[in-house]
């Protein structure tokens, strides 16, 4: 018998039988230092979360106790973002402003850069989010793209340090997105769809290269405390995010938006944790926040639960593949759900 069904359609379901928890509510309190809840990235243009006291309401029913918002940018939008959420709900939210990157287009940009993230701190601003455009579409004034080891950025870091803020720094995106979309792509589905996601072309940097100004600059700024968002940028190779951990104090990361690639590789996940047990934080990235969502990075961080979705989309968007859990003991899973970004963004405390 010839059967015919494009890919689009195959849904097979998995005849594994193992051990299944529902885990409803996490067991010890949880921040997310990764969400978005501003406006910058929202489809309509307005807040990413309409009502704010009924997401209040479902983070206690979770036992997340605060969220930090990477959406405040600058000026009025960081104002309005601080008032709706850090002012209203002291404790359960803090903010982090984002840099005018267009000023690169002026000489000098490190210095006025350096005194936008200077004056958005005094207005209230808990840290800086630095998003994957840097090195993929930020431009100086010659046209040619600026890097985060671009030694006219420096002014930018050290202020970070010297206010003592940490900056949660996003570079590049998973490893496939800077391959040939082909049939040997593992994230051909997602690249196909997405077709702005695609990263391969001769206009962007190499993946490896991207990655390469992120270790420099993270070298050039030990007093600077940095966050690799998504896994250390690189959750395809946990040898090199733990490399980079053992090589740079100042260096963490959080799992935001990467259980699917922590969950194929658990054995290496959890070791990664276990021995680096207060540099790792906890993130969903959901937009906006989803309460299935965190159920299944409950489920992920808290058992030994094997062969499970990553997500609740069917297919998944981050690939054909199911995850593993890591079982962390409680005195780390207290770290990692809300002790370490705790550490880093005071007011949470």
């Amino acid at each position: 018998m010839s059967v015919r069904t494009p890919l689009s359609d195959y849904r097979p379901i998995s005849q594994l039988r193992v051990p299944v928890h529902h885990v409803e509510r996490a067991r010890l309190p949880v921040v997310d230092a990764h969400t978005h809840l501003g406006r910058w990235l929202s489809e309509d243009g307005d807040w990413m979360v309409k009502d704010v006291p009924a997401l209040l309401a479902e983070m206690d029913t979770l036992n997340v106790r605060a969220m930090v918002n990477l959406d405040g940018r600058w000026g009025a939008e960081l104002a309005a973002n601080l008032e709706r959420y850090d002012a209203a709900h002291p404790g359960r939210f803090a903010t982090f402003c984002h840099v005018d990157w267009s000023r690169t287009a002026e000489p000098g940009f490190g210095e006025r850069l350096a005194a936008q993230l200077r004056a958005s701190v005094a207005e209230g601003a808990a840290g800086l989010k630095v998003w994957k455009d840097v090195g993929l579409r930020v431009r100086d004034h010659r046209g040619e793209l600026v890097m985060l080891d671009d030694v006219r950025l420096g002014p930018l870091w050290a202020a970070a340090g010297e206010l003592g803020i940490p900056i949660a720094l996003h570079t590049a995106d998973p490893v496939a997105f800077f391959e040939p979309v082909d049939e040997r792509n593992e994230r051909l589905e997602q690249l196909a769809a997405n077709p702005g996601w695609v990263f391969s072309g001769p206009e962007f940097p190499p993946f490896e290269r991207l990655i390469e100004a992120m270790e420099t600059m993270i070298g050039m700024h030990p007093a600077t405390t940095v966050i690799g968002v998504h896994a250390g940028c690189w959750p395809e190779n946990l040898a090199w995010v733990g490399a980079m951990l053992d090589e740079h104090p100042n260096f963490h990361v959080d799992i935001a938006a990467r259980l699917a690639e922590l969950g194929r590789a658990p054995r290496a996940a959890r070791e990664l944790i276990m021995r680096h047990p207060g540099r790792v934080l906890f993130g969903t990235d959901d937009l906006p926040p989803d309460p299935e969502s965190y159920r299944i990075h409950f489920r992920f961080l808290e058992t030994a639960d094997e062969a499970f979705a990553h997500s609740t989309e069917d297919p998944p968007l981050m690939g054909r593949w199911t995850i593993s859990g890591l079982d962390l003991p409680d005195d780390v899973l207290a770290r990692v759900y809300a002790g370490n970004v705790r550490a880093l963004v005071p007011r949470l405390a």
